[in-house]
């Protein structure tokens, strides 16, 4: 009776042992490549979803359903508003939706916004929601409902396509 493995024994164990740890491994690295990606397309839709609510928050919950769009060209309007919708916590805020150099912005202030371009004194928060293709605002034609159809073109992202009703006092 012998009492303990040879050479080759051990050899032909470290070898089995080495190509069975390049297959975890491989699996390994597979399994973080996907974990990237799906973390990256997580990132991506909440961010989506972010703009989408803060849009069809700000139309929804507009005050005096007093909405004003100004058409700049045929792909931009800038919109002025007041909403109780407020993504800095100030109440009642002003907000305004401007285009500039083919980047979106939500401007929040407690001051209202009058005309474009904006006064140098104007004091506000700004929010940039993406590079867009196109910002639309559609106001309905009917007058008893107060709806809105918001369409968003965004170059690196899904389009946003939201028809909103402005919300009873």
């Amino acid at each position: 009776m012998r009492k303990g493995f040879t050479l080759i024994e051990m050899l032909i164990s470290v070898t089995i042992l080495s190509i069975m740890m390049v297959f975890l491994y491989k699996s390994y690295a597979s399994l973080n490549n996907s974990n990237d990606f799906l973390e990256k397309e997580l990132n991506t839709i909440k961010s989506q979803q972010l703009r989408k609510k803060i849009i069809f928050l700000d139309f929804s919950l507009a005050i005096n359903k007093k909405i004003n769009i100004i058409n700049q060209d045929p792909h931009v309007d800038v919109v002025f508003m007041q909403s109780s919708n407020s993504f800095h916590r100030k109440h009642n805020p002003y907000i305004a939706y401007i285009v500039k150099e083919s980047k979106l912005y939500r401007l929040e202030s407690l001051q209202e916004f009058k005309e474009y371009p904006l006064n140098r004194d104007s004091v506000f928060s700004v929010d940039y929601l993406g590079e867009v293709d196109s910002f639309r605002v559609y106001k309905s034609k009917d007058n008893l409902k107060e709806a809105y159809l918001i369409h968003v073109e965004f170059k690196k992202a899904d389009e946003i396509l939201l028809k909103v009703k402005v919300l009873e006092d």
